[in-house]
């Protein structure tokens, strides 16, 4: 598509909006194109047209003294684009990915009910997302208060899977193009974690959780798995640990001896993702298990001693249907999952181009509302709530990514890292270090190499990265 910024400087939000409308268009600012939008700003006057093959809309806004024009500018694109396609995302022109972060900020400034009114009445977002928030928002505060000045969590990244599933965008490697780098993958990542424990310690810093996920940590054997757990346990002072995760993810990676060195280690909280319970769906996006084994999976892991475990599932994967995406729901509330987390597919970029057959259908929108609706539905008639949320650009029908849970089951880590509430110390490929500024508020990252050939080639590099969290705390 072609996107036309004149006379304003609020590309970024522009760009942004397109993208939740059309998701799968490369923007360019030149050429010919069956969708063109043209933003344009004349001292108050504000402009938008757009033209969605031969169908044209354009709107004008006079800008009145108080408003925000960027805020304005966004609105007005909003209305042109949801009167074109006929689709109103229900986030109206909020496309970050923290929006309980963001309601958190305005209630704070202007009281919960003004924040409520703002999100409904100034960013559009429909009354029902907008509550979503706010109840996020609330039980993420409740985890938030236990972080201490002094706090961090760490994050082990293990990126290879048995296969790679089509809807994939994380840094994972299925194993079998990559057996090989396993072993020594698992040598340098030990090496890792040694220096960041001593660093840690140096600092006097407090771990909360620690968190592995991939890719599929349980990809790893039993025998590596303790190797990690035991570095951990030697360099990390545990004993402020409030919460040990594991990414069991794939059911076809679960078995009773991996089961028994996390429960070994001290995991208590691990994930069995069936993703769906209908095995066509399986079938098509590329995992080779059944729903049945994911049931074997839970039960095994229920025998073995874990009573906090999740299960992940995404609405709008191809060939799912809302009758099979309500079964899948309602397995995993049946099977017990201390939480649920339900995201929705975002689609990679460039997947394919609007058509003009396509251009005005939405009916993978309303299908993958209608899952995501039942799912907070049935998820909270059976006593979860929504402790923790974000968005993805590029998901279906501009929705978002929630985590269910029952009475104090919330994963920390993920509120952690959502809320950015302290440093976040990560080893492995494609790892990133967030580190936070208590007093100033102020961030800063440092990246590993992405894929685990340049991590074991480069990894002299990666170890003196580990120098920059020592001069960030001391500076």
């Amino acid at each position: 598509m072609i996107l036309k910024v004149i006379n304003h400087d609020f590309i970024y939000d522009m760009k942004n909006l397109c993208t939740v409308f059309f998701p799968w268009e490369k923007i360019k600012d030149e050429g010919e194109d069956n969708i063109e939008v043209e933003t344009k700003a004349q001292g108050n006057e504000f402009y938008v047209f757009a033209r969605l093959f031969d169908k044209e809309i354009s709107k004008k806004h006079i800008l009145k003294e108080g408003e925000d024009a960027q805020t304005e500018m966004s609105v007005l694109l909003y209305n042109v684009l949801s009167e074109l396609t006929g689709f109103k995302p229900p986030w109206g022109i909020l496309f970050g990915v923290r929006p309980a972060k963001l309601m958190h900020r305005f209630a704070n400034e202007m009281g919960e009910q003004a924040a409520r009114d703002y999100f409904i009445n100034t960013f559009l977002a429909t009354p029902q997302k907008t509550d979503l928030a706010i109840e996020v928002m609330h039980h993420e505060n409740k985890i938030i208060s236990l972080s201490s000045h002094n706090s961090f969590s760490l994050y082990v990244s293990i990126p290879f899977c048995p296969t790679r599933c089509a809807y994939c965008s994380f840094v994972s490697h299925s194993i079998e193009r990559t057996h090989k780098l396993l072993e020594p993958y698992v040598d340098l990542l030990c090496k890792e974690l040694e220096k960041t424990g001593r660093v840690a310690k140096s600092l006097g810093l407090r771990l909360e959780t620690i968190y592995f996920g991939g890719g599929t940590p349980t990809t790893l054997s039993a025998t590596q798995l303790s190797r990690l757990f035991d570095v951990i346990e030697k360099n990390f002072d545990l004993s402020t640990l409030r919460e040990y995760t594991v990414e069991a993810g794939r059911p076809d990676t679960v078995t009773e001896a991996k089961l028994t060195a996390l429960k070994s280690a001290g995991v208590g909280r691990i994930s069995i993702n069936p993703q769906s319970f209908n095995d066509t769906v399986l079938e098509a996006i590329g995992r080779r298990h059944t729903s049945q084994q994911t049931i074997d999976a839970f039960n095994l892991a229920r025998k073995c001693g874990f009573d906090n475990i999740n299960m992940d599932l995404i609405a709008g994967l191809p060939k799912d249907t809302l009758s099979s995406f309500k079964n899948s729901v309602d397995t995993a509330v049946s099977l017990g999952a201390e939480s649920v987390t339900v995201h929705t597919l975002a689609m990679k970029s460039a997947a394919y181009m609007v058509t003009r057959e396509n251009a005005y259908d939405i009916s993978d929108k309303i299908l993958t509302f209608d899952m995501v609706e039942y799912s907070n539905s049935r998820l909270k008639s059976n006593g979860y709530y929504p402790y923790y949320m974000y968005r993805q650009s590029k998901s279906v029908g501009n929705l978002e990514n929630v985590g269910w849970c029952k009475d104090n089951m919330d994963c920390l880590y993920n509120v952690y890292m959502m809320d950015e509430t302290h440093s976040v110390f990560a080893v492995g490929a494609g790892a990133v270090t967030r580190l936070k500024n208590q007093d100033t508020g102020k961030i800063e990252r440092i990246y590993n190499f992405k894929y685990p050939y340049e991590y074991i080639d480069r990894f002299d590099e990666i170890q003196k990265r580990k120098d920059l969290i020592e001069k960030f705390y001391i500076k």
